[in-house]
């Protein structure tokens, strides 16, 4: 049985994925990379830019960031042998930052690897985001990070795996949704409000995660929810709450209309969120999809219109 107290990577039987970080190949075609010698606290790579002009002093900064996190680090044949060299048979889903499969070590702990998207433009930030953020962070309701692997131009998040997808597969289904009792739909958007304040208030970094939605909510076996992919996520240091962005990011119908409009970040942003997420979980109902016959418009529009009721087996509107 792994003891649970070892780190995940370093748990394997027979096998050790950790890479050293002297072997690790950028993902970039043709650069050459070498082990500083210089005393530092942490192994660093220095990387040599000259045949590789298209990317910036920002990009460099962002994986010489990431390598140093070297206790996080899987090795690619790990991770192809676990998933079967990403088969689509362990496919999980597929999104626009990439594509999700499940896999299972050597041994036995079965995980959830993304594969991220060479096109989405987003990849290399997203893989900061989570190794930066969430693998620093502990909590019932949070999908965990386990480590994260930079080889052969492949950018890949390894997390734990999470049995029953995600919550839209449920809420959104006619025949899923029936498993799912008035206890039961309590009991997530408890757990999703406890994970919401953990982020916010109670984690030692304050993350606001701007990307709070359904398909972004993982259940356990147990129908415990579990909050997933901060890649979208923002940062706040030391008292602050609040920020401004041109660069508004994150899926309409579920950001808060200061955000979407003016860029204004804060946690209320999440807190709107939350709150769409609330509404689609006891309606069963998608917000940005509701139709009314003779008249289109969003579920916040329409039930702040409507008066309604609840039964233990229905959703009535009256």
């Amino acid at each position: 049985m792994r003891d649970p107290n070892k780190s995940p990577v370093n748990a394997l039987n027979g096998r050790n994925p950790v890479i050293p970080v002297e072997k690790m190949k950028v993902p970039i075609d043709n650069v050459k990379t070498k082990i500083s010698t210089k005393k530092l606290a942490q192994p660093a790579i220095e990387v040599q830019k000259e045949k590789a002009p298209v990317h910036g002093k920002r990009f460099w900064e962002d994986i010489n960031d990431i390598t140093r996190k070297s206790s996080l680090l899987f090795d690619l044949p790990t991770i192809k042998e676990a998933t079967n060299n990403f088969s689509s048979a362990n496919k999980l889903g597929e999104g626009g930052f990439g594509t999700v499969y499940k896999g299972t070590l050597s041994d036995g702990q079965d995980i959830a690897v993304k594969r991220l998207s060479k096109s989405s433009g987003q990849g290399l930030e997203q893989l900061r985001n989570e190794v930066d953020f969430v693998a620093q962070l502990h909590h019932k309701n949070l999908v965990r990070v386990l480590g994260y692997c930079l080889e052969m131009q492949e950018q890949l998040l390894v997390y734990e795996y999470i049995q029953n997808k995600s919550l839209d597969t449920f809420i959104f289904d006619a025949a899923k949704s029936e498993q799912l009792n008035w206890e039961q739909r309590h009991n997530i958007i408890q757990g999703i409000a406890r994970g919401l304040l953990y982020i916010h208030e109670d984690s030692r970094v304050r993350i606001i995660h701007r990307d709070l939605k359904a398909s972004n909510i993982l259940l356990d076996a147990s129908m415990n929810p579990k909050i997933a992919y901060f890649g979208l996520a923002r940062l706040f240091g030391g008292d602050h709450t609040e920020s401004k962005t041109t660069k508004v990011v994150g899926t309409y119908g579920y950001m808060a209309p200061e955000y979407a409009i003016h860029g204004s970040i804060s946690l209320k942003s999440d807190v709107f969120s939350f709150g769409v997420l609330v509404l689609e979980i006891v309606s069963g109902r998608r917000n940005n999809s509701f139709y009314d016959p003779g008249n289109v418009m969003n579920l916040l529009s329409y039930v702040s219109t409507t008066k309604f009721t609840f039964t233990f087996s229905t959703m009535i509107y009256v």
